[in-house]
């Protein structure tokens, strides 16, 4: 029997629709509603970038394949780019007829060029000749100068000219790319804005005084557009035999991949439109015509440019939980049993603590950890190479192919190789997303020396920066049985041989989805024989057909599941006769929820684990992920607490999937429940969890 599945491209849709919807929620601070609109921006650049350009790929070499939801490849296009226009409009009607006319009333104003005085004109194009001028660099386009392969999401201008040159040539159009070095926003002074936040933005500059770089010709129209690329970096793993000198090869082609999408301001002359369309081989349903700056990312600064602390959310400052704060040693600490956190609500800096004190205590002797995403600057890299430094037997998996931080990862591979770590990439075709530490350190036992293992296990990256806007669980641990296996998997990365058991740990691409699968049946024979059964998961995505699959046929056993999905979900919740015992629903609100957890009744035992995997096939079959038990039930308690029954009685930041896949928000009863601010409140009242 085939069940229904959802539109994953659609579902992707839905779920920036919903973060949009943030930008119109009047109880969120102004300047964050404006972030919120930069958010919606840059998620659909990487959905561009990489899912529309792969369904454009699937449509050009198999046009007559189908979908996993059973739609044309075409069906799903078209329902994608009227889905696509249509947030797009949403977006730039949120900008210029609510959060603009707002910030204005607050004292923060762009300032156009034909609202400019004599003293703002003046100003301006002083700015422009000192600041813009000199690096900007003019493209007449005849036949030795054809049109140029624009860089992925670069801003430019197209230009209609009258005239002729100094060479006499007739002069029809121009192109002029604005380095990306140049600021979007600029800073007017307050005596000449007469607002006390007052800025202009690069294009406005551009399209007043862009003609002095065309001298004595007549500028008809100064078009701003952008290009998106697809952004994929093709390897070829069979024929690689040093990954990181090859993708060093391949980064340079990802800002001039295959165009996917044109954007234009949206005055732009029809045959201007059409001749960027040819250059770039896009059809019309792939150009969105804006009504605004074509690239609303770059306002993601204006917040930061703005002290105006009450339009923005309350600074949090996490807390630390009492046994990390109290302790001399981490190690002693976590010998006295594991530690749990909770981030953002509970700081980072333990984890980095950690690694800082291994690096420096002489009893430690090796330390292994896996990199997926950490940042260009990154005080945990730091101490890796601070213990590599100290003569520690430092050994780093670094992902290269984390996708647009392939660059960052490289960089940092080399300097951890030049300070004597070990620098390994893993495993050819299997992505290693799993998030592990792994200190070895020798300790007195019975008086005699002994190696002891201590891990710290993750639900997030090793990103000080995101650890303050995701939500994750990190453990730290001594039990040796999980220790054990954080070893084995290590071996596994780092060597060559057969797949080695598994205590505590579910790993792909071997033991998560069997033993997934088989928890989830358990739950269902439970139901069928009368007893409780219970499923809770939450994640970031939920697409894998089988596991969905399974899922429906526990629905149809009785078993109660409930769903937390922050973005798409390919399950159809609510189906009579399918899945009238699932409920499906997202958490959007100030921090982005990451942490995933799967909780199964297990005729009482409460089994918790939480992971760094989706369900999704990449996280299952192409990924090395390692989702970890729970054991203290202590612990158990507070995963269950913090990280589920508080999200399923959330009543303000909750949407509910309906049984078409649409999503419906919840509204406040009489009490108003709001998860991530219940949270932040619980920590900053009480620091002695553990």
């Amino acid at each position: 029997m085939r069940y229904p599945l959802l539109n994953r491209e659609l579902g992707i849709l839905s779920f920036n629709e919903r973060v949009l919807a943030q930008a119109g929620d009047e109880s969120v601070p102004l300047l964050e509603r404006l972030r919120f609109i930069c958010i919606t921006s840059s998620n659909l650049d990487e959905f561009f970038e990489v899912r529309m350009a792969g369904l454009q790929e699937q449509m050009r070499d198999n046009p007559g394949a189908l979908a996993p939801d059973g739609m044309s490849l075409q069906q799903v296009y078209d329902q994608v780019v009227e889905r696509a226009q249509k947030l797009v409009h949403q977006q730039y009607s949120m900008l210029d007829d609510v959060v603009l006319p707002q910030l204005e009333l607050e004292g923060i104003a762009f300032h156009n060029a034909d609202g400019w005085n004599e003293a703002q004109t003046e100003w301006a194009h002083d700015y422009f000749l000192e600041e813009l001028l000199p690096v900007l660099t003019p493209i007449g386009l005849d036949p030795a100068h054809p049109f140029p392969r624009v860089l992925n999401k670069s801003l430019n201008f197209a230009l209609e000219l009258e005239g002729k040159d100094a060479f006499g040539r007739q002069a029809v159009m121009g192109i002029v790319q604005a380095p990306r070095a140049l600021p979007r926003l600029i800073k007017m002074p307050q005596e000449l804005s007469g607002y006390p936040f007052g800025f202009v933005l690069l294009s406005t500059f551009m399209q007043r005084f862009v003609g002095e770089l065309f001298p004595r010709l007549t500028v008809k129209s100064c078009n701003q557009f952008r290009i998106t690329r697809n952004s994929e970096l093709f390897v070829d793993e069979d024929e690689i035999t040093n990954l990181r000198i090859a993708l060093q090869g391949e980064l340079p082609a990802r800002h001039l991949g295959a165009a996917v999408r044109l954007e234009v301001s949206a005055e732009t002359p029809k045959h201007i439109v059409r001749r960027m369309m040819d250059e770039s081989g896009l059809q019309e349903q792939d150009c969105y015509r804006v009504d605004g700056p074509v690239n609303l990312v770059r306002l993601m600064q204006l917040p930061d440019l703005v002290d105006r602390s009450d339009l923005k959310f309350v600074p949090h400052a996490p807390s630390t939980p009492t046994v990390v704060a109290n302790t001399p040693s981490l190690f002693d600490a976590i010998d006295r049993g594991d530690i749990l956190l909770h981030h953002p609500y509970e700081g980072f800096q333990p984890v980095l603590d950690l690694l800082l004190e291994a690096a420096n205590d002489p009893n430690v002797v090796a330390i292994k950890q896996t990199i997926y995403r950490t940042g260009s600057v990154s005080p945990l890299m730091d101490a890796l190479m601070q213990a590599a430094r100290n003569g520690k037997e430092v050994t780093v998996v670094v992902e290269l192919l984390a996708r647009f931080d392939e660059e960052t990862n490289i960089n940092w591979a080399a300097q951890l190789e030049a300070v004597g770590a070990h620098v390994v990439y893993g495993v050819v075709g299997h992505k290693c997303h799993a998030k592990m530490i792994l200190i070895v350190r020798r300790v007195l036992q019975n008086g005699k020396p002994h190696l002891r293992r201590y891990a710290h296990l993750g639900t997030g990256n090793y990103h000080p920066r995101t650890a303050r806007l995701y939500t994750d669980f990190g453990l730290m641990t001594s039990d040796q049985k999980t220790c054990e296996d954080v070893h084995h998997v290590f071996q596994q990365l780092t060597g060559i041989g057969a797949e080695l058991p598994l205590h505590n740990l579910w790993q792909s691409p071997f033991t998560l989805h069997p033993k997934l699968i088989d928890a989830i049946r358990v739950e269902a024979a439970h139901a069928r024989a009368g007893r409780r059964a219970r499923i809770v998961a939450k994640m970031n995505a939920l697409l894998e057909p089988t596991v969905i699959y399974e899922l429906y046929e526990a629905s149809q056993a009785g078993v109660k599941i409930d769903l937390i999905i922050r973005g798409v979900c390919s399950l159809q919740p609510g189906v009579p006769g399918l899945s009238e015992n699932i409920t499906v629903r997202s958490i959007v609100g100030r921090f982005l929820e990451h942490h995933r957890i799967y909780y199964f009744y297990a005729g009482g035992q409460e089994n918790v684990y939480l992971s760094s995997a989706d369900w999704m096939d990449r996280n299952f079959f192409r990924r090395v992920e390692v989702a970890f038990q729970v054991l203290d039930r202590r612990l158990k308690r507070r995963v269950i607490a913090e990280g589920l029954s508080a999200f399923l009685g959330d009543n303000q930041a909750a949407w509910v999937m309906q049984s078409d896949g649409h999503y419906r928000r919840r509204r406040p009863g009489k009490t108003s429940r709001n998860v991530q601010l219940s949270l932040l409140s619980k920590f900053c009242s009480d620091t002695s969890m553990t």
